[in-house]
């Protein structure tokens, strides 16, 4: 089968191999779609960040090279002999979180030591994946699989949204307009956001805020964000995410936040940044970050998108072959800033 198999920063290929053996507690699935992650594109650029190179994990046994992707969704082909509940021809998303289960509370479990599949395991950059039933979350019938791709990211913004502490009514701003940062605009929408004030550089992606939910959409390169927040909210915004991974916006986020306010960390860094902790002592606002989700995050993520209570359906900017996944793919979406969420085509099924 063809997999986009991970060796080393900028070089991943498209390759042939073998489909995994199922085994009885296991899944094997077609692969339908397949998300390119903001990680996958760290991993790509400056990698290994969470991949396994030189041993390996001590959650999989897995270790580089491997086949990529965690965002997906597909139709389970065969089901081992232990796996209740699910049958061949069930549409279903995965849950790729793989935890070592050290901790009874799931989100502690977590930091106590984690992976996921598609970065520590063989993942759904792929026509078939094999994987383990704790990671398989079933969806309706008639769910689109093309929205079951987008259940892992959507499930990261829900978990933002959790961490920050938000309530019904706050003031909102976010820093980033990708993927992430769209996806956390409909979440924070949905959660009962009063004014949602979103910052980036690329003004497709703000025109884009505009549409999932964005009260005002900011060129951050020609106004400061600082000033435009204070403009509307002289003591702060309630809550502020930072999804753009950069130092400058770190410390900006912190400065548009009213005191006692909360900042989200959900961005990864690609590297150390200097940062001032009076930042935080003198203007009194706290921080928090966030890297997944909690389980029943992952599930309600599911039952809203089938509900139709939220859509990411907006963020998809482009369709691409798994033949193109470095040039339409990766390349892209470090060279070309308009884009936000670009699905790989497998099976294509709906």
């Amino acid at each position: 089968m063809r997999a986009a198999v991970f060796h080393n920063a900028h070089d991943i290929r498209v390759e042939d191999v073998d489909v995994s053996k199922v085994s009885d507690n296991q899944v094997k699935i077609k692969v339908a779609w397949a998300g390119i992650c903001g990680s996958d594109l760290h991993e790509y650029n400056a990698g290994p960040i969470f991949i396994p190179k030189d041993e390996e994990s001590p959650l999989t046994g897995r270790k580089a090279p491997l086949t990529m992707g965690h965002e997906f969704s597909g139709v389970i082909e065969e089901a081992g002999a232990n796996v209740d509940g699910l049958k061949v021809g069930d549409k279903v998303t995965i849950n790729p979180l793989i935890t070592g289960e050290v901790h009874k509370e799931k989100l502690i479990d977590m930091y106590k030591g984690f992976t996921f599949v598609g970065l520590g395991s063989d993942g759904g950059f792929a026509d078939y994946v094999v994987v383990d039933k704790e990671n398989i979350v079933k969806l309706q019938d008639d769910t689109s699989l093309e929205l079951g791709a987008l259940v892992e990211p959507t499930a990261v913004a829900l978990q933002a949204i959790r961490e920050s502490e938000m309530q019904f009514s706050d003031s909102v701003a976010v820093f980033g307009a990708g993927p992430i940062g769209l996806l956390t605009v409909i979440a924070a929408r949905a959660a009962g956001a009063k004014d949602i004030i979103v910052f980036d550089l690329s003004d497709t992606r703000l025109k884009k805020a505009k549409e999932v939910g964005a009260t005002y959409a900011v060129n951050s390169g020609n106004q400061d964000p600082i000033e435009f927040v204070k403009a509307h909210y002289p003591d702060g915004v309630d809550r502020t995410f930072e999804v753009a991974g950069v130092p400058i916006t770190l410390n900006q986020a912190i400065q548009v936040t009213r005191a006692r306010g909360m900042v989200t960390i959900v961005s990864i860094f690609e590297k150390a940044m200097e940062f001032n902790p009076m930042l935080l002592t003198s203007s009194g606002v706290r921080i928090s970050s966030t890297l997944a989700y909690e389980p029943d995050i992952f599930e309600a993520t599911v039952k809203m998108i089938e509900s139709g209570q939220i859509n990411p359906f907006p963020v998809i900017t482009d369709y691409i072959e798994l033949e193109d996944i470095v040039d339409k793919g990766f390349e892209t979406l470090i060279n070309d800033k308009s884009q936000a969420k670009i699905l790989v085509k497998l099976s294509g099924e709906k």
